[in-house]
């Protein structure tokens, strides 16, 4: 009886462990994560897997409730019921696909499990999968590196599970002992506001006004370009366009910043530049938060609003474009 709960409670702690450890923030110890297929297939019984998957999943996503509270401004249960709501898809998945199975068709529900956690509608919420940590086993390789660990993840499920964890484990050391970190380039630098909640949430004169003597006064020389948080620059519209243009007449800067475009469909979160002589969005968000802000059922019920997930740009975007790139030519003046 002694072993028939030792065993569960040992294989959760590790779950957690890797889950804790490769979702840690370092791009180096996201291997760390390739462990949880083995010991989701070490697991004896459904329950057993479905514990096992929680651990993982809770420890890998353990900054989410915090995050939402600060997000949103508000306490930490709606962060905690997201953080328990979003872990149940990945248990169920993997639940489901759990078997007492041995050999190749136990390799093949893991990777059936892989595939639902990465598409949607389960891979809304597919955050924390361990075939992400391709990107740092095999840098550089692309789609061939991905199916390495894809086929490796796999093998987890096998008899040849030993030689699958040795070798991914030999590739971790070798891409960990030529690890080259990422070069942005000495004239990029990133500003951290330090504005805590409040960011993105005033959307006055004065705001930005504060916001352009803060990049004034931490910009170092031979900064070129200057990236901002999230939703930094709030509302973005022709008239706050035309007003950041105006604070950089006559230098070489560039701000790359978040900001949220609103029209009567919904709105978009955005990635936008703008430098002294014109003003682009660079990039529009493909995947909202669910129910927060993408809510798909809003025109089933003839309403609209919310976070487009859609890559497109749409009407009113396509007008407000070509009035900022003619402003910026005529040297913002209307």
């Amino acid at each position: 009886m002694r072993h028939d709960w030792l065993q569960p409670l040992a294989l959760a702690v590790a779950s957690a462990v890797s889950g804790y450890l490769g979702w840690s923030g370092s791009a180096l110890a996201l291997p760390a994560a390739i462990a949880f297929p083995a010991l989701w297939s070490m697991a004896r019984s459904r329950r057993t897997a479905s514990v096992v998957s929680e651990a993982y999943f809770l420890a890998a996503s353990r900054g989410l409730p915090q995050g939402v509270a600060a997000f949103y401004q508000s306490d930490i249960w709606p962060g905690l019921i997201l953080w328990l709501v979003a872990s149940s898809g990945f248990v169920f998945v993997h639940a489901a696909l759990w078997s007492r199975d041995s050999g190749g068709w136990k390799a093949l529900r893991y990777t059936m499990a892989m595939v639902l956690m990465a598409l949607p509608p389960c891979g809304i919420v597919g955050w924390a999968h361990p075939i992400t940590a391709a990107g740092v086993l095999f840098p550089g390789w692309g789609w061939v590196g991905l199916a390495a660990v894809t086929a490796g993840l796999a093998s987890m499920r096998t008899r040849y599970r030993p030689a699958a964890a040795m070798a991914l484990v030999g590739f971790w050391l070798w891409s960990a002992a030529f690890w080259t970190a990422p070069d942005i380039g000495r004239h990029w630098q990133g500003v951290d506001l330090q504005l805590g909640n409040s960011l993105g949430r005033d959307s006055g004169l004065a705001r930005h006004n504060d916001l352009v003597a803060t990049l004034r006064l931490k910009r170092r020389i031979d900064t070129t370009h200057i990236l901002l948080p999230e939703s930094a620059l709030g509302f973005w519209t022709p008239s706050v366009a035309h007003l950041w243009r105006r604070q950089f007449a006559g230098t070489d800067l560039n701000v790359i910043a978040g900001a949220v475009v609103v029209d009567p469909e919904g709105y978009d979160n955005v990635l936008v530049r703008v430098s002294a002589t014109e003003s682009e969005i660079l990039y529009r968000e493909r995947m909202p938060v669910p129910g927060s802000m993408w809510q798909p059922w809003l025109p089933l019920i003839g309403k609209s609003g919310g976070a487009r997930a859609a890559a497109r740009q749409s009407t009113w975007e396509q007008r407000q474009s070509g009035w900022e790139r003619r402003q910026g030519r005529h040297g913002g003046r209307a």
